[in-house]
């Protein structure tokens, strides 16, 4: 009973966030990743991480990016208390390289990235690229919107926050 819930709330989810970012592209607004993100409402941590973070300017600028962006229900799956300490302006340091864990430098849609087996990430390490039971996985974290595209790259919607090592 509880998995049928989980996954109709999946596809439910999936569905509304596919529906505003069709709205966006079919009035043929071009936003940039952070814009995006901002506009849609299921990316408010991951908007304030940002700003935290400093990195506003750097993911508006021409890029191009693709961002693996998790979702609020994603940073609200990790430890109690984690996204709190990560957002005090002495931990700035440990949010960028969280938040730059989740960018890999050019425009890679979808289909690029199911050929790959890892991406180098801009924090310097690499994300692990896989497919298991038809979803594309990075590291742990499923793929469950692909190509949302923004002027400046490419938004890959994901269930988990990537941690780097």
């Amino acid at each position: 009973m509880f998995n049928h819930l989980s996954k109709t709330l999946s596809v439910l989810v999936a569905t509304l966030l596919f529906t505003a970012f069709a709205h966006a592209n079919h009035h043929g607004m071009k936003k940039d990743i952070v814009d995006v993100a901002a506009e849609n409402g299921s990316f408010t941590t991951l908007v304030a991480a940002v700003k935290a973070a400093g990195l506003v300017d750097t993911l508006k600028g021409d890029g191009p990016f693709t961002v693996f962006a998790p979702t609020d229900e994603a940073f609200a799956a990790l430890p109690e208390g984690t996204v709190d300490m990560l957002l005090k302006p002495e931990n700035k340091d440990k949010l960028v390289a969280v938040l730059t864990y989740h960018v890999v430098p050019g425009k890679i849609m979808a289909a690029e990235v199911m050929k790959l087996n890892s991406a180098v990430t801009v924090q310097g390490e690499a994300v692990m690229v896989g497919i298991d039971h038809g979803s594309v996985m990075i590291n742990k974290a499923k793929v469950v919107m692909p190509d949302v595209e923004a002027s400046n790259g490419v938004i890959h919607v994901i269930d988990a926050v990537l941690l780097p090592k």
